[in-house]
């Protein structure tokens, strides 16, 4: 388990800034395999079969839902690509390193 795994999502309606790009770099450090582009944090994961890929989906969905925290996800037949932004601020904020972090664990399982 990461540091960022570890920790819960916290509200976020606005009014603060999204990450500066020190903080992203740092923070992307710590979930290896994503990419940063645009204001948004990407990574495409590969399975064996269309029902691996959609049961990560679910799995991701039921923790985004806890965290309070969604992602845009695209799924294809052997892939799964998520994309985080936390769209109330206009960029990053620390929750959507939180859920990659998390949701990487669960792809490790």
């Amino acid at each position: 388990m990461t540091d960022l795994s570890g920790k819960r999502c916290k509200p976020c309606e606005g009014g603060v800034a999204p990450l500066k790009p020190q903080e992203i770099d740092t923070l992307l450090k710590q979930i290896p395999g994503w990419d940063y582009a645009g204001g948004v944090i990407t990574r495409t994961y590969a399975f064996k079969d269309y029902y691996q890929a959609v049961a990560f989906v679910n799995a991701t969905a039921w923790i985004s839902h806890r965290e309070d925290h969604h992602p845009d996800i695209t799924l294809g037949y052997q892939q799964c690509r998520v994309e985080y932004t936390t769209h109330a601020i206009g960029g990053l904020s620390q929750n959507d390193f939180i859920c990659a972090a998390k949701i990487d664990a669960l792809f490790d399982l």
